[in-house]
């Protein structure tokens, strides 16, 4: 890195959506209503975890983990755009860049594996039900969320740190709303075919893999569901497993969009649609979710409004 010291520049200028002006006051409008929603949403369903002793199960103790996730994930998206979009400067220093770099991809990391984690959990609730409280006790459920974070903390040092070696030969613009790995690989300059391919190694393990997992466990899940006799069983089964399917593939699939390919090949506007997509869109409709397929959820929340 202290060879390409020269070619660092002190601030990257975060384009945006300069390209479409019009856009940035309906934009900024629109995001200043949604973050508080988002953070309310997620807040609201985390305290209903917490404090309802109905709720003190593995589910729940990994669906309060992921809405704490995509509080932190929104934060770290939204608030720089309100910031560029608001302002006539947009810019982020090296050093701020470098930080949301480290924090987004820890926080993206940790949601893409805790997900394939709670199809886990999901299998074992339906397919193995006398054993649940067995396999998926409260030292198994810490220990799951701990490596999540360990394995993700590990990936987002070393593929961020190897990004920001890149020399950058004087571009400081990012065509980009944040400050992402795809992006600053395709404004670096020298040889980047190392980088993109570990990039896109890593990504099979923390996308294609956990969705692969995912695929997997609902396989097994719905032949489960099918053999329940009871109507009613088969129906709040399938109401909280389609919940998490359906947050499973609003997240995998702008995710796999972005880092399944070859940063070369990303188009102009693709990379800020999709971290709007998943990092905005995405954590606020996620409470709604299941809130709204999800019975236990609801009557937690309504008793805890009625309190």
């Amino acid at each position: 890195m202290s060879g390409s010291n020269e070619s660092l520049p002190e601030v990257f200028i975060l384009l945006g959506f300069s390209n479409h002006a019009w856009l940035e006051l309906p934009l900024f409008l629109i995001l200043l209503f949604i973050y508080p929603l988002a953070l309310l949403g997620n807040i609201s369903i985390i305290l209903v975890c917490r404090l309802d002793h109905l709720l003190h199960s593995p589910m729940y103790f990994f669906l309060s983990n992921l809405f704490l996730l995509d509080i932190c994930y929104t934060t770290s998206i939204v608030l720089q755009i309100l910031f560029n979009l608001g302002s006539s400067k947009k810019t982020i220093s090296y050093i701020g860049c470098a930080i949301q770099l480290y924090f987004f991809h820890f926080i993206g990391a940790t949601e893409c594996l805790l997900l394939a984690v709670m199809s886990l959990d999901r299998y074992v609730a339906i397919c193995k039900p006398l054993r649940y409280t067995l396999i998926m006790n409260h030292q198994i459920c810490i220990l799951l969320v701990s490596i999540v974070l360990l394995s993700s903390l590990i990936y987002a040092v070393s593929e961020a740190t190897l990004t920001l070696q890149l020399p950058m030969c004087g571009h400081n613009e990012l065509d980009h709303v944040v400050c992402e790995i795809p992006v600053l690989i395709k404004v670096a300059c020298g040889d980047k075919s190392s980088n993109e391919l570990g990039l896109s190694v890593v990504c099979v393990f923390f996308l294609a893999i956990p969705l692969a997992l995912v695929i997997t466990s609902y396989a097994y899940i719905g032949w489960a569901v099918m053999n329940i006799q009871s109507s009613e069983g088969r129906k709040k089964a399938f109401g909280t497993c389609s919940s998490h399917l359906i947050v499973v593939f609003l997240f995998y699939g702008p995710a796999i969009s972005m880092y399944l390919q070859p940063p070369s090949s990303i188009t102009r506007d693709q990379p800020k649609y999709m971290a709007l997509f998943y990092g905005v869109v995405t954590p606020t409709l996620n409470p709604f979710i299941y809130t709204l397929r999800n019975k236990d959820v609801k009557e937690a929340l309504g008793n805890l409004l009625r309190r």
